[in-house]
């Protein structure tokens, strides 16, 4: 090279050598690098940091030759203004040529596999290895690039995740007091087993966290920048979902103390109406075979005295202040009230069929009759038999209501005739 050419090429390495030291200088005061040296590591992050360990002594190594190099030529160029052909020509080899040893033992403190065989050649177990400033600088950026992503992943888990799983911990630790005040206590209720299990894991997790949190960093797939991931909160995420989980139960036991006397009012007034209903029910079951013949009239079922007897027990757990116990009887009872109450108003229903079709019949018998007398018909014999006879079959007992529907169609018929009137749709052939 020529002198500017020499000039340059010092220019370019020493930016290069200030960039390289403030960038190690940086790793070496890296809050990240500082706590793992101090921690008690383990698993992954263990046998990472020892590598990376190795990696920083070797570029602090790197960087000592390089700068021995550079001064060097720095110290060459200056001895004349203008130099002459061997200075030249030493410069040249100096900045361009491989003009840096370094020891072999340092490269045997480097990564686990030593230098890849583009810097050392076919044989890394030499007693000394020569570079190039730019292979030099290239290596130095690999190992600097392996090592800051080691200390930013730590680092970044460190700031993440024990913070927040000891702001978890503080919510399971007010929401396990809430539970005791309940009387949701683990043996006895899922939730408090649930909690239990809950701080079990996060102090298992938080530990982990600290003497391992490579453990927990997912790293960006093909991203060439060092520390390119996040923190793994998903154990930690699935732990938040169960304490939500559990505190929302918890809730729901407060809400049951809150209101629990009066859903115990209700639920008496539910049993009450269904216990009412059935009593009808039984009543009308008993009028149907009294006074309607020929007629198949369901069974009713007795009063729901296992309801009642839990309804008791429910109050009995309120009394105790057992209201974890009360809040799933509660649940359960106001469903199956509701359905008890149901099924008693179909059984009602059911019953008292007969009598609602012998109460429309009779209704339909004295609606013709005064349609007839608004005609002056009433004195008609056909009009006047058939009324008489259909009048008769619905007013005694027992009734058989299939021979009752007969006559009073007959008599509908007979009415539409002597009006004159189209006959009813929903008349059938006597």
């Amino acid at each position: 090279m020529d002198r500017d050419a020499v000039d340059r090429a010092l220019a370019r390495r020493t930016a290069e050598h200030e960039a390289v030291e403030t960038s190690l200088l940086a790793l070496q005061d890296h809050a990240g690098r500082r706590l793992l040296e101090g921690a008690a590591l383990t698993g992954v992050t263990r046998e990472r940091w020892a590598a990376t360990e190795r990696s920083v002594t070797l570029l602090w190594s790197y960087f000592d030759a390089y700068t021995e190099a550079l001064s060097k030529a720095r110290a060459l160029r200056e001895r004349r203004r203008w130099p002459g052909g061997q200075d030249l020509a030493e410069l040249t080899e100096l900045l361009e040529g491989e003009s840096v040893t370094v020891p072999g033992e340092a490269a045997a403190a480097g990564p686990p596999g030593g230098l890849p065989s583009s810097l050392t050649g076919p044989d890394n177990s030499r007693l000394s290895i020569r570079f190039s400033l730019e292979e030099l600088v290239e290596r130095m950026n690999e190992l600097y690039a392996r090592s800051l992503d080691v200390v930013i992943a730590a680092d970044a888990v460190w700031s993440a995740l024990p913070a927040r799983i000891d702001l978890l911990s503080a919510e399971l630790h007010r929401t396990r007091e809430l539970a005791r005040s309940v009387g949701v206590r683990p043996g006895e209720h899922p939730a408090g087993d649930d909690l239990e299990r809950i701080a079990r894991v996060l102090s298992a997790l938080r530990e982990q966290v600290v003497s391992d949190p490579l453990e927990f960093w997912q790293a960006t797939q093909g991203a060439s920048s060092p520390g390119a991931g996040r923190p793994d909160t998903r154990r930690y995420d699935r732990e938040a979902r169960a304490l939500d989980e559990v505190r929302r139960e918890i809730e729901a036991v407060l809400d049951v103390r809150q209101d629990a006397e009066e859903r115990l009012l209700a639920l008496r007034d539910v049993l009450s109406r269904a216990d009412r209903t059935l009593a009808e029910a039984r009543a009308a079951r008993g009028e149907v075979l009294a006074k309607i013949a020929a007629s198949e009239v369901p069974a009713v079922s007795g009063p729901p005295t296992a309801l009642q007897e839990e309804l008791a027990r429910a109050a009995e757990y309120r009394r105790r202040g057992q209201w974890s116990r009360l809040s799933p009887l509660l649940e359960s009872l106001e469903s199956r009230a509701q359905t008890e109450l149901l099924r008693a108003r179909e059984q009602l229903s059911a019953v008292a069929a007969p009598l609602a079709i012998r109460a429309e019949l009779r209704g339909r018998l004295d609606a013709y009759k005064a349609k007839i007398a608004r005609h002056g018909l009433a004195e008609d014999l056909l009009l006047v038999e058939r009324y008489d006879l259909a009048r008769r079959m619905l007013w005694s007992a027992p009734c058989d209501l299939r021979a009752a529907e007969q006559a009073v169609l007959r008599y509908q018929h007979a009415a539409a005739e002597t009006l004159g009137g189209a006959r009813p749709e929903d008349r059938r052939q006597p």
